[in-house]
């Protein structure tokens, strides 16, 4: 008897349609799994005849043959086991056929029969609504799949609580996610003493959403800093948050809630090339794609390897990052708020009123030369944050809050959005030269500094923008002399 169960294949960040087809019928008795399986998916075998078993079923003693169609794509991952044991039990007649229609399932078991959640649950949902079906998983990740609106989601947390709701001997519960929107609490700029500069630098950041070097000692605040930007960002709307979630999804990280702050990741400088960009034998996504709305924060900018960090040009510029592989090419979104910290030398201690440096000119010289100019010119902003002495610490202001300043940047966000519809950092060419109106005195300026700084057309552009947002902070109409001498002011030279 043939049964056949839809199910889902993880492919980056799309679930693709998999009919899990079982053929049970008379011979010596035998299990074939065919269509291109990985190792946790021919796994399922034992996985599923000990579930079958603990949870009081019959396994087949006859010719079992399961078949993962279309067979040219390659499956992996253990969600489906579910859809296996169910395709078992309904070609054996345990299971009415007609139940499975309209219904698509995943779900790892363990050999007690119970269900496990398995990676993905809002792409599979997504999945599940494109083509119209219910949709049944294991209960923690159909809690999670509840988070799409518009599709049935039935959870269960074993194999019997899945057959009695296909035998209609219970009601199939829907699920409801726990909790429709996980918000963090936010990091206060005040617990930053001084750093005037750098906070306002932070501002501009957020407002205009323009990417951050910051170079500073060790101990100046560069870490501190960076981990409140998100919490100058506005927060994600209902379209941005599910793109997000579903990113994070895809990556095996489970949800509560939709994520409706800005992420922020903070890779340590010994990720490899994959773990920044995104790899695998069927590509996942790496760091820049977690980072998507949010904010990548890379300390120790320049020990990160070098391929690593020249792979961040691409994103950079276009907003997504392509993975190619032998056996899959897939794009992920990847337009995030890049933030990096560096120390001045290889020491950290040059420039510092307090302590000596002990590097040579050629050894600073090789530190900064491991940053390309290429991607150096790719910051909109680079800002000097330097230490402290303890008597500065105890006379510093304290400085404005989180909330005040996160006031001025949605402010001038909505500024922006309603003259052009995007952030001041994403415009380009014509709408570049369109919205951002020089004053003559501002036009001779920059243009004096262009020349004498041999600024690039990149670097010009990358100027103008910059300006264009302290203006937008400021709240006026067009560009003058003293916002383009702001935005040059955070042109420091490494």
């Amino acid at each position: 008897m043939l049964a056949q169960v839809r199910s889902y294949a993880l492919f980056g960040l799309d679930a693709v349609p998999v009919t899990v087809e079982v053929d049970v019928s008379p011979g010596l008795p035998s299990y074939a799994l065919v269509g291109l399986p990985d190792k946790a998916v021919e796994e399922s075998r034992e996985r599923v005849r000990a579930a079958l078993k603990n949870a009081g079923f019959p396994y087949p003693q006859a010719r079992v043959v399961v078949n993962l169609a279309p067979a040219e794509l390659r499956k992996e991952g253990s969600h489906f086991d579910l859809p296996i044991a169910l395709g078992l039990l309904a070609a054996q007649g345990v299971v009415p056929l007609e139940s499975l229609s309209g219904l698509a399932v995943a779900g790892e078991l363990g050999l007690d029969g119970a269900l496990r959640p398995v990676p993905g649950a809002v792409n599979l949902a997504l999945g599940a609504l494109a083509e119209g079906k219910r949709l049944l998983l294991p209960l923690e990740s159909a809690k999670e799949a509840a988070l799409v609106e518009g599709v049935e989601v039935w959870g269960a947390e074993n194999l019997l609580q899945a057959v009695a709701y296909l035998k209609g001997e219970e009601t199939p519960q829907r699920a409801e996610p726990e909790d429709p929107a996980v918000l963090l609490e936010a990091l206060d700029l005040r617990d930053v003493k001084g750093q005037a500069k750098a906070k306002r630098a932070l501002e501009i950041a957020a407002a205009g959403y323009h990417h951050l070097l910051m170079v500073g000692s060790p101990g100046s605040g560069k870490t501190m800093l960076a981990r409140r930007l998100p919490f100058l960002l506005p927060p994600l709307s209902q379209e941005a948050a599910l793109e997000v979630s579903r990113i994070h999804s895809a990556a095996g990280q489970a949800l509560k809630g939709l994520l409706r702050n800005p992420p922020f990741r903070a890779p340590h400088h010994t990720v490899s090339y994959a773990g920044l960009i995104g790899g695998g034998a069927i590509p996942k996504p790496g760091e820049v794609s977690l980072a998507h709305r949010g904010v990548l924060f890379l300390d120790e900018f320049p020990e990160f390897s070098r391929d690593a960090l020249e792979a961040l040009r691409q994103p950079l510029e276009d907003g997504v990052v392509t993975v190619a592989r032998a056996k899959a090419s897939l794009t992920f979104p990847a337009r995030f708020l890049l933030v990096a910290a560096m120390n001045p030398c290889p020491c950290g201690w040059y420039g510092d009123p307090e302590r000596a440096c002990t590097c040579t000119p050629a050894s600073r010289q090789r530190y900064v030369g491991k940053i390309s100019g290429p991607l150096l010119d790719r910051f909109d902003l680079v800002v000097e944050v330097p230490r402290l002495t303890p008597a500065e610490l105890a006379r510093a202001p304290e400085g404005e809050s989180t909330e005040v300043v996160r006031e001025r940047v949605l402010r001038a966000r909505e500024r922006m959005l309603v003259r052009q519809g995007r952030p001041n950092g994403e415009l380009a060419g014509k709408a570049l030269r369109e919205h951002v109106r020089l004053t003559p005195g501002a036009e001779a300026l920059l243009q004096a500094a262009a020349k004498k700084m041999l600024l690039s057309a990149r670097s010009y552009d990358r100027l103008l923008r910059v300006a264009r947002t302290v203006a937008d902070l400021m709240a006026s109409e067009r560009v003058e002399e003293a916002h383009v001498a702001e935005a040059l002011s955070y042109r420091k030279t490494l």
